[in-house]
């Protein structure tokens, strides 16, 4: 079974890392600092397939979001659970919003962070 990382900028890196860290109820898997210019950040739990990499560099600029519709959307079925996920996003500073496809809206709840970046939680299984 492949493992998934996925990875991306930000000029904002422990404030970022302590939103996601915190509001998604994650581990703090590894860092490393100034390799090759970037120093980073991984999160996840050891349970899980997939974890989360926000980097920086002491040069270049982040950039910022192509568009309204990258989402990183987390399924997560139990009601309970999803409405603490939910209050711990709110709780920690990600700011809800209204997703730009309406299908998320629907069974979920849409937060975006400082950086402009979305994360949908949806009360939903997947498939």
């Amino acid at each position: 079974m492949p493992h998934l990382r996925i990875t991306r900028p930000t000029e904002r890196l422990a404030e970022i890392v302590d939103m996601y860290r915190h509001g998604l109820d994650l581990d703090e898997l590894g860092r490393f600092h100034d390799h090759d210019g970037y120093d980073g950040v991984m999160l996840g739990r050891p349970d899980l397939g997939w974890h989360l990499e926000f980097t920086t560099h002491n040069t270049l600029p982040a950039g910022g979001t192509p568009s309204a519709e990258p989402l990183l959307v987390l399924y997560l079925p139990n009601r309970s659970r999803w409405e603490a996920a939910c209050t711990r996003m709110s709780a920690v500073g990600f700011k809800k919003v209204e997703p730009e496809n309406p299908y998320w809206g629907r069974a979920g709840c849409t937060f975006q962070d400082p950086d402009g970046y979305l994360v949908t939680l949806q009360n939903d299984t997947w498939g």
